[in-house]
């Protein structure tokens, strides 16, 4: 074990340690003669800051409409539909879903930079059928990256739900409808409590991956218009490297990492839940 807790000091907890000791500071890429011990004050700063309020409201946004509504809900119906459909269907569908996840995320977030472009895809589309268009990325910016990353973050949560549903009882399934329960109570009274426990886990594994998405928010909108998309990864790159404020940046991403040791707790309280 020594080789490993060695390698995990060095450059897993090593860093995390190195990082927390620079949120206290005043630490500036430029400009500054010195690193100076501050306390609280980065984050009495961040408290004060209208830009870093705006962050969190919008990480939550993003969080909550693309992984917890968006994946987890498109996720478990295509697995629900896969399950009944034809092979030839099945395999094209899991490679147009899975080729999304598969693409890196900057080359997705410039595929999805020019479809909501004004002259992108989908306002061709809305003008063939006669539609109304506008200029997406700056009208409806954090609407637009949740979309981008629901299209490529849901695969994930349609392989979890698919290997879920395998693990389901087919007997059971059979004894409901044979009870005269439709589609939608077997898939309500029967299926979904089985397969509780992968809802959660999913639900926790998707929520902190959109935590800290940034390369694809930041190749189609870098935060904006202003600071309309403008999630804590976002934020917190804009003021350690753009602005120089090491200091203040590591001390936003530190409270990225307590927002998602957050949403772990929770999670992992309802599983606990579940099986007490």
């Amino acid at each position: 074990m020594l080789p490993s807790l060695v390698l995990l000091a060095v450059f897993l907890a090593g860093p995390i340690a190195y990082c927390v000791y620079y949120a206290f500071t005043d630490m500036q890429l430029t400009g500054a003669a010195g690193t100076h011990f501050v306390g609280l004050d980065n984050f009495q700063r961040a408290l004060d800051d209208t830009d870093f309020l705006n962050a969190v409201w919008l990480t939550l946004a993003f969080v909550l409409g693309s992984a917890v509504v968006g994946q987890n809900t498109l996720g478990l119906a295509l697995a629900v539909l896969m399950e009944k459909a034809e092979k030839p269907v099945r395999a094209l569908t899991n490679g147009v879903v899975i080729g999304a996840w598969v693409l890196p995320e900057v080359v997705a977030g410039y595929l999805m930079y020019a479809f909501f472009y004004r002259q992108g895809s989908l306002n061709a589309i809305l003008d063939a059928l006669h539609l109304p268009q506008q200029n997406w990325l700056y009208t409806m910016p954090i609407l637009a990256v949740c979309l981008a990353n629901v299209w490529r973050g849901t695969a994930f949560s349609m392989m979890v739900f698919s290997a879920a549903l395998n693990d389901v009882p087919q007997e059971l399934t059979e004894a409901a409808e044979m009870d005269g329960a439709g589609p939608w109570q077997r898939l309500w009274r029967v299926v979904l409590p089985v397969i509780r426990r992968s809802i959660m886990t999913n639900l926790m594994l998707i929520t902190l991956q959109t935590l800290s998405v940034f390369g694809l928010i930041y190749t189609m909108t870098r935060g904006g218009p202003g600071n309309k998309s403008e999630t804590l990864p976002i934020f917190m790159y804009q003021q350690a490297f753009q602005n120089s404020l090491i200091g203040y940046g590591t001390a936003i991403a530190l409270v990225l990492l307590v927002v998602g040791a957050l949403f772990s707790v929770v999670y992992i309280r309802l599983l606990k839940l579940e099986d007490d």
